[in-house]
């Protein structure tokens, strides 16, 4: 294992240690938020970062998810059987959906493709709105959690462990064959594409791996909420997601962790701000510097900035030429 590793799984440990240690409900809350955010911005990095696809409809999957898991738990009794299914229910849907979407909108390129998925997202953000039988429309609905989940450290616990299994499995992935293939594709498809690769299929597969694991974003979100409506198909799910992934830096995986931790903690606390000082009311106002800050002093993300400062150190070393053996001295 490399220190990388060994790292991140020494740090999964001290947050599993938290709610041992601190009695914290809001900090509970606040850390789980962060978890789900970070599962969803890494989903939308294996578009954006591995593939290179910029899409504006990712939040349509987190709301296959959201509400598959939510009028599940309503009309069934909210067991934890029940939200086990309705997880493999959401991500299951979404990925045959994501598959099919793949196929209709990634032959095109750039902007074309980015316009489609934000119109396919707005017909199932009016679907949701107008299917009151089971949405209830844009005043949504209230549900049940499994009887365990009351206990919000049960969750926070819960939530961290699938972050964790979601990173591993999302690393071991791009760092397959199949992940090589979509970095190629990235840097350069049509390269790729007279190589003898099939680069269309390559990026329905990301697309529906980005949109699995989505969707368990979104299951989890509304558990931790026990409510649900439209918003969890607007597109500023989207854009959150974009902006984590860009903060943190695209292509890294740890970087959309990074940057959802980022942007909570900001929202969370200029929010509190919100309440004393009239100025931090527009706080979406920050978000828009921080943004531009993160473009010129961090171009590739925090995780990308930290990574290129290290690789840097350790270039002079390997660039240093070999030492030569000494000589064995010849007896006269």
């Amino acid at each position: 294992m490399n220190w990388s590793k060994i790292s991140l799984i020494i740090a999964a440990v001290l947050l599993a240690a938290i709610p041992f240690v601190s009695d914290s409900r809001t900090w509970l809350i606040l850390l789980t938020q962060i978890f789900i955010f970070s599962i969803l911005a890494m989903s939308y990095d294996v578009l954006l970062g591995y593939a290179g696809m910029v899409s504006f409809g990712h939040a349509m999957f987190f709301g296959i998810g959201a509400y598959t898991t939510a009028v599940l738990l309503d009309r069934f009794e909210p067991t934890l059987l029940v939200f086990s299914l309705s997880i493999a229910a959401g991500m299951l849907i979404a990925g045959i959906i994501s598959f099919f979407v793949g196929l209709l909108t990634l032959r095109l390129k750039d902007h074309f493709f980015a316009m489609l998925t934000l119109a396919l997202s707005g017909l199932f953000l009016v679907l949701a709105e107008k299917w009151r039988s089971v949405t209830n429309g844009n005043d949504g609905f209230t549900f049940s959690a499994p009887d365990v989940f009351r206990d919000r450290a049960v969750f926070y616990l819960t939530v961290l462990a699938l972050l964790v299994v979601v990173y591993f499995a999302l690393r071991r992935f791009t760092n397959s064959p199949l992940g090589r293939v979509l970095i190629a594709v990235r840097e350069n498809e049509q390269r790729t594409k007279a190589l003898g690769y099939r680069t269309l299929a390559y990026k329905v597969i990301a697309s529906v791996v980005a949109g699995v694991t989505a969707s368990l974003a979104g299951s989890l979100y509304v558990v931790s909420l026990r409510f649900v409506n439209t918003s969890v198909m607007a597109m500023d799910v989207t854009l959150d997601a974009l902006l984590m992934t860009i903060i943190g830096g695209v292509g890294t995986l740890i970087g959309p962790i990074i940057g959802a931790g980022i942007i909570e903690l900001a929202q969370h606390y200029l929010s509190d701000l919100a309440g004393e000082y009239p100025l931090f009311e527009r706080w979406i106002i920050f978000f828009g510097i921080l943004y531009i800050l993160a473009v010129i002093f961090f171009p590739t993300g925090i995780a990308g900035f930290f990574k290129s400062l290290f690789s840097r150190r350790r270039r002079p070393e390997a660039d240093a030429p070999p030492l030569e053996p000494a000589k064995p001295e010849v007896p006269r």
